[in-house]
């Protein structure tokens, strides 16, 4: 029997976002100027931080942002901020998340990561925890290898769905006896399509559309502390600023 395990990486895996760090580091770098970071998403970025804005909002806007920042930038010259992100970040990851991994591993199960994240950053994830196969946001290049700014999203549930679909007809995997962890909406699709799912410490959007989904069981990660709650009490205390 061929079972899966589907990782999503931001927010499920690693405790923040791939993405966001690379960003950081083009800034350090100065390959990218400041005043995208500090002149445009400083002000989403802090109601993020305090609890007063929505998290997809947030990184959408931030992808938008990222996506027309590296236009033109060379994939490349650019591979060793890659390398460093991953080298690191690559180990702040979830407890749960990464002790499933292992799980699975042990167990002969493939481990696929589909994330949000581009592509670069996701393969070299990948590389690091063993996954079977990855698939991320691609970041289209030209012949020399710049970044063009267009993308093949892998963000939402439709695009997660297919990819899913893809590999499930590739490796001829038994989905009902399968796995899959995910933290946002984005994930619902790969979180819903499988007999085992798990929802890593899950926006609220998630939390909502999970309430009446009895195969998908609600994991939060506190400092050192992990636990295991029922979709329909988690909602019961949610507060709308």
């Amino acid at each position: 029997m061929n079972i899966g395990a589907f990782f999503d990486i931001d927010g499920t895996l690693y405790r923040d976002s791939l993405m966001i760090e690379h960003f950081k580091k083009l800034l350090k770098y100065e390959v990218l100027d400041p005043v995208l970071w500090y002149g445009h998403v400083e002000k989403t970025f802090k109601k993020w931080q305090k609890r007063r804005g929505n998290y997809e909002d947030y990184m959408e806007e931030l992808a938008d942002i990222y996506v027309n920042a590296i236009k033109n930038l060379n994939k490349y010259d650019t591979a060793f901020i890659t390398k460093q992100v991953i080298d690191l970040k690559g180990d702040a990851v979830y407890q749960f998340t990464r002790e499933r991994i292992e799980y699975h591993h042990k167990m002969g199960h493939h481990v696929f990561f589909i994330s949000g994240s581009p592509d670069y950053l996701v393969e070299a994830m990948a590389e690091k925890y063993h996954a079977t196969e990855c698939k991320g946001t691609t970041y289209l290049v030209d012949d020399q290898g710049n970044f063009t700014g267009k993308v093949i999203r892998m963000w939402d549930a439709n695009s997660k769905a297919v990819a899913i679909a893809e590999l499930t007809s590739k490796y001829n995997l038994n989905l009902q006896e399968s796995y899959a962890y995910g933290d946002t909406n984005g994930d619902y699709s790969m979180l819903t399509s499988v007999g085992h799912g798990y929802a890593i410490n899950p926006t609220k959007e998630l939390l909502h559309r999970l309430k009446d989904v009895s195969s998908v069981k609600i994991i939060v990660e506190r400092k050192d502390v992990i636990y295991s709650l029922d979709p329909n009490v988690a909602t019961l205390e949610d507060h709308t600023d």
